[in-house]
């Protein structure tokens, strides 16, 4: 949102929403309502109150909006029962069956007998909780909950016994929202997430296209499951786990430099507050990656209706009330929050080459990335003299 960034949207209202250019989507499932509140903190610091936010009446009055201008960014929340995307494994029979099929697996057996010691050191700070590998996740919320805000337990608990927590269920969340098989049930979260990233793709290739920032809040689990379908867990070991809360996954579509035609996918990652995003590669590229290549190697994956989700569930529904995402929203730019941006750059050019090379060969440092996307002659984001649209085909 500010101009000096090098993944500055150009010509987005940054100072007043323009909410025909921002749309925001919030998963409203089991967390309640901490993700909502958490895209409502969000907002408030993308787009401040602003003086400027006001309107003249009839009479000459000028209105400001309140708290000194306030700016009201429309959030639609996601509801696991009418629509998948954020929330695919409720109610999935087969998703159930291959955590059965984890649980019994040797890998989880050695595993939770490794963990015997720490269940017999935590059971006395979780009070009366399942100490089991299976019920990693809860052991881990309560005990980094309490360290947090319960001074009492602070000051009790053993040095290590939280980050122990931390590593198994690292090691339970990984095994249950991953698949060796792109295709796997275990991924899931990341095929049906997949429909919003393509579907953004496919708008941003739209000239004219008022939509430039799309937000989705969600939880951590397709996180997971987008780091091993995107390959990135194969270069980037630590990404196998749960990402710290307030993380953030972007993609940002990218015009090469000239005279490059083509446009690229450029993924960077925030874990947590703390540090600044960091740039990481599908795929195994060494940079950016061509977005027809991206689109050609996942949207075979991509859950993207209501009767893929069920044929994957073997669930039997057919009630075409329950989709994939949202049947009204376009998308162009795409955050998970954990709860998560890319940007959007228009450009002049109508061609879309299939990718048959990489930007380049090298890793630079983030600062040597090449500026593709941010203000350039090459790059005009909602161009008002062309009439031609792009389109990126799915």
């Amino acid at each position: 949102m500010s101009s000096p960034s090098p993944s500055y949207i150009a010509d987005m209202n940054t100072n007043l929403v323009d909410t025909h250019e921002v749309h925001v989507h919030a998963k409203a499932g089991g967390e309640g309502t901490v993700i909502f509140d958490s895209a409502i903190a969000l907002l408030e610091g993308l787009f401040p109150p602003n003086p400027a936010n006001k309107i003249v009446l009839a009479n000459e009055t000028t209105v400001i909006t309140p708290l000194g201008g306030y700016q009201y960014v429309p959030i639609e929340t996601i509801e696991p029962g009418n629509d998948k995307s954020l929330e695919p494994w409720t109610d999935c029979p087969a998703f159930e069956q291959y955590i059965s099929n984890v649980y019994s697996s040797s890998e989880f057996k050695k595993t939770a007998q490794a963990a015997e010691p720490f269940h017999g050191a935590v059971r006395d700070y979780v009070f009366g909780r399942p100490t089991t590998l299976e019920n990693a996740w809860d052991i881990y919320n309560y005990v980094s909950t309490e360290l947090s805000h319960n001074k009492t337990y602070a000051h009790r608990l053993p040095p290590t016994l939280v980050e122990q927590a931390r590593g198994f269920a690292d090691f339970h969340e990984n095994a249950i929202f991953s698949d060796k098989d792109v295709s796997g049930i275990g991924n899931l979260a990341g095929r049906t997430i997949l429909h919003t990233v393509l579907s953004s793709l496919q708008r941003i290739a739209f000239n004219g296209d008022p939509l430039q920032f799309l937000l989705n809040e969600t939880s951590y689990q397709p996180f997971i499951s987008l780091f091993h379908v995107l390959e990135m867990v194969k270069e980037n070991l630590e990404l196998g786990g749960i990402p710290n809360y307030a993380s953030a996954l972007a993609f940002e579509l990218r015009r090469g430099p000239a005279p490059e035609d083509r446009e690229f996918i450029r993924i960077k990652f925030k874990n947590g507050t703390n540090g600044d995003f960091e740039t990481y590669h599908a795929f195994g590229h060494k940079s950016d990656i061509a977005a027809m290549e991206f689109i050609y190697r996942i949207e075979n994956y991509a859950i993207t209706s209501q009767k893929q989700w069920a044929a994957a569930c073997s669930s039997g529904l057919d009630d075409d009330y329950f989709h994939i995402g949202s049947q009204n929203v376009i998308s162009s730019t795409f955050w998970l929050l954990s709860s998560s941006s890319s940007t959007r750059a228009k450009a002049q050019n109508t061609r879309i080459h299939l990718a048959d090379d990489e930007v380049s060969q090298s890793h630079p440092p983030q600062s040597q990335y090449p500026n593709y996307g941010t203000l350039s002659n090459n790059v005009v984001p909602q161009p008002t003299s062309m009439s031609e649209k792009q389109h990126l085909p799915l």
